[in-house]
């Protein structure tokens, strides 16, 4: 996997759960992006780990019921390690939003595992902190 591909996958992650100027996101193409038998882990500020489905619904649900609105995430610094069929990414992110009317700002850390599959390139587990 070229860096160019980290980089292209890693957005595409970001990607999914931007919903500004009214755009419908695109929080299936999770499922594209992962493993099916994906791990998703949220180490803080409360811990929870999810599979890709539990992971999915729930934010589908918060980017198109009305409450969170004009949502968009973005790395703002990133190490990336690859050898042969594994990567390994560890990226730091903004995020924004008006949540319930209220504009909002947030940041943290994102840890990404990406393998090669006969398939293509997936992302087979994402692990985040959330800054409080």
């Amino acid at each position: 996997m070229s860096k160019i591909e980290v980089d292209a996958l890693t957005a595409d992650f970001f990607g999914a759960f931007d919903n500004r100027g009214g755009k419908t996101p695109d929080v299936d193409r999770i499922r594209r992006l992962f493993l099916p038998q994906g791990v998703i882990a949220c180490t803080g500020p409360g811990f929870a780990v999810y599979t890709v489905d539990e992971f999915i619904e729930p934010r589908r649900t918060l980017l198109t019921d009305g409450r969170l609105t004009e949502f968009c995430e973005w790395e703002t610094a990133e190490r990336t390690e690859i050898v042969g069929g594994l990567a390994s990414r560890t990226g730091e992110y903004r995020k924004s939003g008006i949540m319930n009317g209220e504009p909002f700002e947030g940041a943290g850390t994102k840890h990404l595992q990406f393998v090669r599959t006969p398939e293509g390139w997936r992302i087979a587990s994402l692990a985040w902190y959330d800054q409080p």
